[in-house]
């Protein structure tokens, strides 16, 4: 019993030891990390955790919701074997095919169904950019061009002189970011789980010349919410909200996780909670160049520059939206770490949206997840199959 009582004993002191040390070197963060995912039986981020942090709520107007129309065959065509196999496999709780601005094929999963929310993960990185778009279309961020050190000085020397808010957009910043999803140590784990998101990226550093060439960050999207937030007086939610929620006629409020609860800032990069219907309107507003009911809500120009590569030799990315030309058609689309998708491929009036727990991992080197293509092949198979 005694020898119990001092292994019982020096296992909590080095617990203690170990809490310590992660204050005294700011690494505390990881605490609440251990908190929301390895306490809740996982091993990374879930599409069910935005309960376990601050967030705000992007209102909907009920007096204004567009829902979506469901086709005439709406849910008529049954899934091929192997998307069926493929959303199996992969968790898939929300797919959507929607053709012609109508549902033409909707499933859920689990006790998943129209009403839930699950964590958008990097999908917010474009809502992000189509926030920049509107800023420019307000007058409060003058093009593409404007230096970030017309907002904050720490930017206004060095290579820090030349970033523009479009560097950050089209993620060729040259900011000195790890962009590492499973180190705790990185940046993008102190950014998640972290209570000071604008100190974080308000210290970066450019160390190579921005608006040379493409390399993904996620402190580039921080970096250019806070610039927005700042541009506009306003925190993100409440700009979202007007700016698009509304007046697209959302259904439903959303949520977007915060750093902390007081004056807490959006994780620009990530982190909208929401549903497979209201995420699909962002695909139908950048296809129909930014217009909604007749509305412009974005600048066409705008439009035209975030779904097309800006940079020869990273034709993968354009401002804010991967990119591929599969099948030789000119695909854009919304992508989250976990394969949360909205694929929209103008030519055939056609928008795919896949909410999950997991995708098929890239290999070095590749650009788009396999299951990327998978759903594509699968989508266009069963609008074969019904005609």
């Amino acid at each position: 019993m005694r020898l119990f009582l001092k292994i019982i004993g020096a296992f909590l002191a080095t617990i203690l030891l170990v809490v310590i040390l992660l204050y005294l070197f700011n690494y505390d963060y990881i605490l609440k990390g251990i908190q929301v995912i390895y306490l809740k039986g996982h091993n990374t981020a879930y599409i069910d955790d935005y309960p376990e942090f601050e967030n705000r709520v992007i209102e909907a107007d009920s007096s204004v919701t567009s829902p979506w129309p469901t086709h005439r065959n709406y849910n008529e065509t049954k899934p091929t074997d192997k998307l069926t196999d493929l959303n199996n496999e992969l968790g898939t709780v929300a797919f959507l095919i929607i053709k012609n601005d109508s549902i033409w094929y909707e499933d859920y999963a689990e006790d998943y169904e129209l009403l839930s929310k699950t964590n958008s993960f990097s999908m917010a990185k474009s809502i992000t950019v189509a926030l920049l778009g509107k800023a420019i279309k307000d007058g409060y961020i003058k093009d593409l061009n404007q230096p970030v050190g017309d907002f904050f000085p720490e930017f206004n020397k060095g290579l820090e002189s030349k970033l523009t808010v479009g560097d950050l957009a089209s993620m060729s910043s040259g900011l000195d970011w790890d962009e590492d999803y499973f180190n705790p140590f990185s940046q993008t784990a102190r950014a998640y789980f972290g209570d000071d998101i604008r100190k974080e990226a308000l210290n970066l550093k450019v160390v190579e010349e921005p608006g040379i060439s493409f390399e993904y960050l996620s402190g580039n999207t921080i970096l250019l919410g806070i610039v927005i937030e700042k541009a506009t007086g306003k925190n993100l939610s409440n700009y979202l909200s007007e700016s698009f929620w509304k007046p697209m006629g959302m259904e439903y409020d959303a949520l977007w996780q915060l750093d902390s609860e007081e004056n807490g800032m959006e994780k620009a990069y990530c982190c909208i909670a929401s549903n497979a219907r209201d995420f699909a309107h962002f695909g139908k507003l950048f296809k129909d160049n930014g217009k909604w009911n007749g509305q412009q809500l974005l600048d066409p120009d705008f439009v035209k520059k975030a779904t097309n590569a800006r940079f020869k030799d990273s034709p993968q990315y354009g401002y804010g939206f991967w990119l591929n030309d599969y099948k030789d058609k000119d695909i854009f689309y919304m992508r989250g770490i976990l394969g949360q998708y909205v694929i929209v491929i103008p030519e055939d009036d056609l928008i795919i949206v896949r909410l999950g727990h997991d995708l098929i991992r890239r290999k070095e080197g590749e650009n788009h997840s396999k299951d990327f293509f998978i759903y594509i092949d699968e989508t266009y198979k069963m609008l074969k199959n019904a005609s």
